[in-house]
Parts: C-alpha cells; structure tokens; sequence
C-alpha cells in the first residue's frame, strides 16, 4: 500500500467508507479509489438475552458505532497523519432481518428482536401456507404477526418498521429505505418490481384486517431501493451520531444500506446468475443466484434477492462458529495455566490445522453447536455437546473436525435440496468470513461437504464491510454506469478469481458419513432441549 497516496485519498475526501454490524462485531473498512482496503475499525459486541429474546439494546448500537469509527479514526491517524472530514460515499450493512419497530415519534416500541430469535414458529408457518411461499422464523414479517397473534399492545403504536441496517441509515440521513436485498428478509420482493409483493401485501392486510389497525403494511415499510439508487446524504445530526469529535462533515451521499447476505454476494463477486458465496461466521448462509425459480417452496431455502433485485436461494443457519470460538478459548485458558500464551490467531491456526489430521469421518465423533435454537433442522433451542461411543476414535484431531465439520453440516443439508434435488447449476462459489482466515481448512471442508470447488480470495477475510463500501462506491464511481454485476466484473475484481480448492474424494465420503449420523442423532439433541435447562 501506498502510505502518501492513501493519506492524499483520505485528505482529498475520495476514500469511500463502509460499516457493517455483525452479530460480534461492528467492522469499518475505508477503500481508496481502486476499491482496496486503507484503514479499518472495529468494536466488539454481544447480543443480550432479554426476557427469553435476543436484543442488542439502542444504547449499544450508537456506542457501537461511534467506537468503531473512533477506531477508524485512530487507525488513520495512526498510519497517515491525517483526519477524516469528508468522504466519497458510505454505506451501511447489518444483520439481516428481525424486527424494530417504532412509534410516530421514532422511538422503539419494543427491544429490538433479532435473527437468532425462534419464537415466530407459528407465525411463519402460517404466513407460509398464506402466500404459498417460504417464510422464515427470522424474517420482518414473521416477527410482527407473531406480535400479532401473541396480542402484543404495541402493534397498534407501529408507523415504522425497518431492520438495522435501515435504522442506522433512517437516522443519519433522515430518508426511511432500504435496500432490495435487505428489503427482500422483511416480506418477499417481486423481482420484476424490486419492490414487495404487492400480492402478499394485500393478503397480509387482508389477514390482519379484523384488529382494525390504523396502518396498512405498505404504510409502515421502508422504500426498497436498488443498488446504485439515491438513498440520501449524511445529515449534520447524523454526522454528529457517527463522529463524535465533529471533524465529519454532512452531505456525503450514502448507498442504500443492506443486510450482511447482500454484502457478502458483492465482496465474494457473486450477483451473477450461477455463481454463489459462503458466508461463515457467528451464522452462516449460502446464496445462489438462480436463472429461473425453484420448482417449489422449501422450508430450509430463503428465497432473497442480489442488491440489485435477482433472485437467489438462500440456506441460513443459525449457528457457525461460536462453539468453535469456545472451544479455542478453552485451549487459551489451558495456555494460560502452564504460562504458554499465544496470541490469539495462533491457535485457531494449530488447532484448526490439527484438524486436517483427524478421520475423514471425524472418527465417528458428532457434534452440534447450537448456541441457539437451529431451523432447517427443527431445534427451537440451542445445547451444544458432542456425542460419541465409547469405541469411536476420540482424538484431539477430531474433536476439531468434528465441531469445524459442525459448523458448516447444517449448510450442506440445506444445500443438498438445491445441488442434488433441483440439480442447481453452480459456476463457481465463494466463501468469506472467519471460518476461512486459516488457510486450506474451512475450504477444504465445505468442498466436501458441497463436494463442488471453492474459491476464496485474498479479500475473505474483510467481510461484509468491505461489501457495503464497494456498494457504496459503485453508486458514487461509476460513470459509465455499469450494471452490478459488470462493475463487480470489470472494476472491482478484474482478473481475481482467488484460489479455488477441488473437493478431495475421502473427505467428500467422510462428511456424507458424518452427515448420516448427525441426522441420526438429532433426536439426542432435542432431549436435550427438553430436559437440560
């Protein structure tokens, strides 16, 4: 990197700002005019369980922010000698879905609820059978007829309902939108509009019509916008909110903000029709841009679209990797017993490493990581354990095997409806998150558990913020005026494919193994939902 050009991208207002609220993490990653990374920030969080929900309360999400860019700003000064007033563009990203919803005053009604809440059962099964279409437990809609069902007082109150990503943006810039492919995890988006189903919309208001609210859903949804569309410029208060020493500026335009699956398409350059990402962190999805539709509604595939309104398959998981993080903080605690401490990226890399060592099939180990409760496999609640037998190869090796095999079964079982049922074609795939900072292993893994090649490029381990910036940008530097997809092609990773890794066949046949008996024991699992409290 170029320490005095940066500096002069920063000085001059061209670097372009992306910030993106991840269930542990809020992230900032500046991007000079070639679309790579100058500086970043972060700040660590955690999601509170309140009366049975998980929440993130509001205080937190602004002391988040403004950590994460006073982050940002030490790391400038830092590297640069420089502050930052104004800037090419910015955008924000989030967590997809959940449920916020406020009053005509803007203030919350209830806390926010987010994805990792599995109390919308019967809501999302219903709505499902009424728009003939998959509704997730975790999507908008799910939430607020759940409200609805369980009489919630607050309902009435609603004239604004968003996720967070909408939220942050609504407030810094005063225009209340969203992007399509968040826009698509609140009610589905008709692809042809780009806009919510006006047909699903009607039947929602229909369904709800006897409790005489004075809104209709329509009233209280954000704009869905497109990526590239006017989506408004940073507000002095807004600026205020982000910077709280005052040196950033107002009126820098800011994208339409999306979810973390949308970001995560456009970091791993895969909005176009046949191509796909992994993203695996705290949660993980996949998503598959399809050429036509499926031949049917799944209970396990979301159906969302690209950030510029195509369709795409989406399998969605709960859980990843923060039993895998227990686990390594267990071996740091251990470190710290004999006075051996390492830092902290050295023993993901043994340990994940020792895991390549361990049986194709993880020696008959299985293990569930369900922090909290898990969907696509009907688990309402989370009791991570590891089951074995008493003659089954328990190794070191493949206790890690087992839990990194774990954290991506989930996905594969999803991803067997569209790869093996309806023979989905798939160019390529790419995975970003943490999962893949090791080299060689994650990789390696969800090749054999797609059995299909995986790419992952330099870029995979700066995530969805980096997404939202490039989103950002493409809407700001773009004279030609690029669609998506060729700006993406052309501009952003002209000639980067990353390093792809081919499925190796024993492994293939060891997670088909692994799989069998994971299904075979999820019965263990839930008993122990019923009866570990």
């Amino acid at each position: 990197m170029d320490i005095k050009q940066a500096k002069q991208t920063i000085e001059a207002g061209k670097a372009t700002l992306g910030i993106e609220f991840g269930s542990t993490r809020i992230k900032a990653v500046l991007i000079d005019e070639q679309n790579k990374p100058i500086a970043q920030g972060a700040h660590e969080w955690e999601n509170q369980l309140v009366d049975g929900l998980w929440t993130y309360s509001i205080d937190d999400i602004w002391q988040g922010l403004q950590d994460c860019y006073a982050d940002l700003r030490r790391s400038v000064k830092n590297q640069y000698e420089c502050e930052i007033t104004n800037l090419a563009g910015i955008g924000f990203s989030a967590m997809m879905h959940g449920y916020m919803a406020f009053d005509e005053n803007q203030q919350i009604l209830v806390p926010f609820r987010t994805w990792r809440n599995t109390n919308t059962g019967k809501a999302a099964a219903e709505l499902s059978k009424l728009f003939n279409y998959n509704i997730p437990l975790r999507w908008s809609i799910s939430h607020l007829y759940q409200c609805i069902l369980d009489n919630e007082k607050h309902v009435k109150d609603i004239r604004f309902l968003t996720t967070l990503a909408g939220y942050i943006h609504w407030q810094v810039t005063g225009q209340f939108v969203l992007g399509v492919g968040d826009a698509s995890g609140m009610i589905p988006v008709d692809p042809a509009t780009k806009s919510y189903d006006a047909e699903m919309v009607k039947k929602f208001d229909e369904l709800v019509s006897s409790k005489n609210y004075p809104w209709k859903l329509s009233d209280i949804l954000p704009k869905s916008l497109s990526a590239g569309e006017d989506a408004g410029f940073l507000t002095p208060k807004g600026a205020s909110m982000i910077d709280t020493s005052g040196h950033l500026n107002a009126g820098i335009p800011v994208c339409p903000p999306e979810g973390d699956a949308g970001t995560g398409m456009v970091a791993t350059n895969a909005v176009k029709q046949r191509t796909g990402n992994v993203s695996a962190g705290t949660s993980s999805f996949s998503m598959i841009v399809l050429e036509k539709p499926l031949s049917k509604p799944y209970e396990m595939i979301d159906m969302v679209t690209t950030p510029d309104g195509s369709l795409v398959a989406m399998v969605h998981c709960n859980n990843c990797t923060s039993e895998l993080n227990n686990w390594v903080k267990m071996f740091r605690d251990y470190e710290q017993l004999i006075d051996k401490v390492q830092e902290k990226h050295l023993v993901y890399q043994v340990l994940y490493t020792h895991a390549l060592l361990g049986d194709p099939d993880c020696g008959g180990l299985v293990a569930y990581n369900y922090i909290s409760g898990e969907p696509v496999t009907g688990i309402a609640e989370g009791r991570p354990m590891i089951l074995r037998s008493p003659d089954d190869n328990f190794t070191l090796a493949n206790v890690m095997r087992a839990e990194l095999y774990s954290s991506i079964v989930v996905l594969k079982i999803g991803n067997d409806i569209l790869l093996k049922e309806e023979k989905i074609k798939v160019d390529r795939l790419t995975g970003h998150g943490g999962l893949f900072k090791t080299k060689g292993v994650g990789q390696r893994f969800l090749a054999a558990a797609l059995n299909t090649p995986i790419s992952v490029m330099e870029t995979a381990g700066e995530g969805g913020a980096w997404g939202i910036a490039l989103l950002s940008a493409f809407q700001t530097r773009n004279p030609q005026h690029l669609s998506l997809e060729d700006y993406l092609e052309q501009v952003v990773f002209a000639g980067n494919k990353g390093t792809s890794v081919a499925p190796i066949a024993e492994d293939v046949a060891g997670f088909e193994k692994y799989t069998e008996n994971y299904k075979r024991c999820l019965p263990v699992e839930q008993s122990a939902v019923d009866h570990k409290k």
